[in-house]
């Protein structure tokens, strides 16, 4: 056993022995050692840092390349922002910031880009369009050269088909009561909405009980060459027309200026701008102009003979038969519809157009009752020209 011990103590020695010889011998080595070390540290710092500058140029480069989106006609900034239509006629405007935005008007003549002027027509319901069809079948073919606005009462929704010149053209509505000033807010409203496109040029009011009295074409070409709109601006005396006006209304609304027309009217660009900017006007209606006094009949007739009385022809071209009396206008249906009905309204009647003479005074009648779409359906064709 202590041999055993001995041979390990001497095998100890031997080992350290041998190490001690190893140590003393590297010593001299080390620093070549460690002079590699850092040259070999410095040319893998040069390599990291040249290969991070490099991709890194490049990841800028690649994210300033697909960032970078060339200049397009649909960008914010460009014309079309002003020129396209509204997408869609449903939008989260106040009725303040909608006549703010259509108050817009450009004060350069002529349009750098083309321009095909439209007829906006705008429906004021207070129900579903019984006699759709028969509008449908007048707009026909003409697309391009007109546009839809329904304000029905908030109640109602459309559910038009897609193929239907009406689908998805109801714009926020309101509740609009007759003889009352939210009837012309319903008015102003149209006219705004309608005002969003740039094309449409000329704007007619009519009810779901109106119909057309022409072909499209016939009607377009009659708007479209006349020098005037078509708003009826009459002094009238008595207790229905200047018995309604309130002294409150002056300095802005004189008597002088005071007067009565039908609701239903055409009117251009310009006539639309002018009764949607309306700031002057609007708060002496609204507060002086109650039943009795109908603002429908008052309101725009009044402003525009003060702001822009030669540019109306002061007459209707909606017909509408007041001769049986009453506060409203005769209803027309099934048994009314006849060739002799539509020729009476066609004859013994002339006005004045573009300063001559005419027969042709009326593009619209009104009121019809359901009942009739049949019957139009059926004489529209061999009378109407559609």
């Amino acid at each position: 056993m202590h041999t055993r011990v001995v041979q390990v103590e001497e095998g100890k020695d031997n080992v350290i022995s041998v190490r001690t010889g190893q140590y003393k011998a590297f010593r001299p080595k080390l620093p070549l050692v460690l002079g590699l070390f850092l040259a070999f540290s410095v040319t893998i710092f040069i390599i990291s840092v040249s290969t991070i500058n490099y991709t890194g140029l490049q990841s800028v480069v690649t994210t300033v390349t697909s960032t970078f989106v060339p200049c397009r006609e649909d960008e914010p900034n460009s014309l079309s922002k002003w020129i396209q239509p509204p997408p869609v006629l449903i939008h989260n405007m106040t009725d303040e910031e909608l006549l703010w935005r259509a108050s817009f008007w450009p004060r350069r003549k002529g349009y750098p880009f083309k321009r095909v002027p439209k007829i906006a027509f705008m429906f004021l319901t207070k129900c579903p369009l019984p006699l759709a069809s028969l509008w449908e079948r007048f707009l026909k073919g003409h697309e391009g050269l007109y546009s839809v606005y329904v304000h029905p009462d908030p109640s109602f929704t459309s559910k038009f088909p897609a193929d239907s010149v009406f689908h998805q053209r109801q714009i926020p509505s309101q509740v609009a009561q007759w003889g009352r000033m939210n009837m012309c807010d319903a008015e102003k409203r149209l006219l705004a909405n309608a005002l969003l496109d740039i094309s449409n040029e000329w704007f007619v009011l009519v009810s779901e009980s109106c119909i057309p009295l022409y072909n499209f074409t016939t009607i377009y070409t009659y708007l479209s060459q006349s020098k005037h709109s078509f708003m009826g601006a009459d002094d009238v005396p008595g207790p229905f027309g200047q018995g309604r006006y309130n002294e409150n209304m002056e300095p802005e609304v004189p008597i002088t200026k005071w007067r009565k027309g039908s609701q239903w009217f055409e009117v251009d660009r310009d006539l639309a701008v002018t009764i949607v900017k309306d700031t002057l006007y609007y708060p002496k209606f609204r507060e002086f102009c109650r039943p009795a006094c109908y603002s429908d009949e008052h309101y725009f007739p009044t402003m525009l003979t003060i702001e822009k009385p030669m540019a109306l022809a002061n007459r209707s071209v909606t017909w509408t038969d007041w001769s049986r009396g009453g506060p409203h206008p005769a209803t027309f249906g099934e048994s009314d519809v006849t060739e002799s009905f539509f020729q009476k309204i066609f004859d013994g009647v002339s006005c004045s157009y573009n300063g001559r003479n005419t027969s042709m005074c009326y593009l619209f009648a009104r009121k019809f009752a359901p009942s009739a779409l049949g019957p139009l359906l059926h004489i529209a064709p061999k009378i109407l020209g559609y």
